[in-house]
């Protein structure tokens, strides 16, 4: 008796914990065919299956304990997946893998995630970041071989997020370059935000020390602000960037990029109109991006989409549509157009 009463102790208190901690299976199945004019300089035309068109396909795993006292702990582990061909390359946890701590206080997080001058100012492309109509800004300008050149993804990061205070909410975040010589990949950054019904607002800045493909240092400032209003009818959204690479030895170099965007709620779907500017003033050129897309949704989980963007490039630009992972895609040439259409499929779970 005294035996079966510890047993049953034991597992009525597992059983307390277990309810204390949540673990969940998540993932985005995107897979959509492409075609691309005006592919390369040789002005050939490519198509096929392409990946995230309309979302990021990936597949993770998240959790939480609750420590008590109102404090709680986290991890966050998510890897990219490839419909077109089922990552070919191997799966690894390369978009996310964090462990944090969590309370009143706000959040602290471990690991390699989306930095804080990309996480916030990125939303407010009409697109997210994601296919052919995306905006372009976050693109690695100097050429640089550094890993995460283009200031998405940060690993070796200690960052902390904010609580909200009345629709305000900051975060900062520090990547280490975990080298003995040099310092190429060292990320610091951070944002502002202000959230209150119809407006959203945001300010980000964010440096990273690169190499360029003359092994000499480099170092990338990048400013972007963010702005949206929904009108319910439409919401109006709205990018200025500016990256700016101090050259020891050379001139800076800057590129600054803007956008303009809509999306228009219609029945299940939804319409989205968005133009883009690349101001390369390190080359003196232009180019000029427009995306019109539309998503209809088949259920809460489900939905498809198609997507037309035009890119024309001036004088030394020799920008290429993004968004074509799966497909052999150049720049067409300097001063040479590329267009482009993208339908696809989107599943989350």
């Amino acid at each position: 008796m005294k035996k079966s009463l510890i047993a049953l102790a034991v597992l009525a208190s597992s059983g307390a914990a277990m309810a204390q901690s949540s673990v969940t299976l998540f993932g985005i199945v995107d897979t959509g065919v492409t075609y691309i004019d005006n592919a390369n300089p040789a002005g050939d035309n490519v198509y096929g299956l392409t990946t995230s068109g309309n979302a990021t396909s990936r597949l993770g795993f998240r959790g939480t304990e609750d420590l008590g006292g109102g404090l709680k702990a986290g991890f966050w582990l998510e890897g990219e997946i490839f419909g077109d061909n089922g990552n070919a390359s191997g799966f690894n946890f390369q978009r996310r893998s964090t462990i944090s701590l969590m309370g009143g206080f706000g959040e602290v997080r471990l690991g390699r995630e989306l930095t804080p001058g990309y996480s916030k100012t990125s939303g407010y492309d009409i697109f997210g970041q994601t296919g052919i109509g995306q905006f372009n800004g976050w693109q690695n300008w100097n050429g640089s071989p550094t890993a995460d050149a283009g200031n998405v993804r940060s690993s070796n990061m200690v960052s902390y997020y904010t609580p909200n205070f009345g629709g305000f909410t900051a975060g900062l975040g520090y990547g280490f370059d975990e080298q003995t010589v040099g310092k190429a990949g060292r990320y610091a950054g951070g944002f502002g935000a202000y959230d209150n019904g119809p407006l959203s607002v945001a300010v980000s800045y964010d440096q990273r020390d690169l190499v360029n493909a003359a092994n000499a240092a480099v170092s990338r400032d990048t400013l972007t602000v963010g702005a949206s209003y929904n009108l319910n009818v439409a919401k109006l959204s709205t990018i200025l960037q500016q990256s700016k690479y101090d050259r020891p030895g050379q001139s800076d170099a800057k590129f600054n990029a803007y956008a303009l965007g809509a999306s228009v709620p219609v029945g299940a779907g939804e319409f989205k109109l968005q133009y883009a500017l690349y101001d390369q003033k390190a080359i003196d050129s232009k180019a000029h991006q427009l995306a019109i897309g539309y998503v209809h949704n088949l259920s809460k989980r489900t939905a498809v989409y198609g997507t037309y963007a035009y890119l024309k490039n001036k004088d030394a630009s020799n920008q290429a549509l993004p968004g074509t992972k799966g497909l052999s895609i150049t720049g067409p040439g300097a001063g040479e157009n590329q267009s482009g259409v993208q339908v696809g499929v989107r599943h989350s779970f």
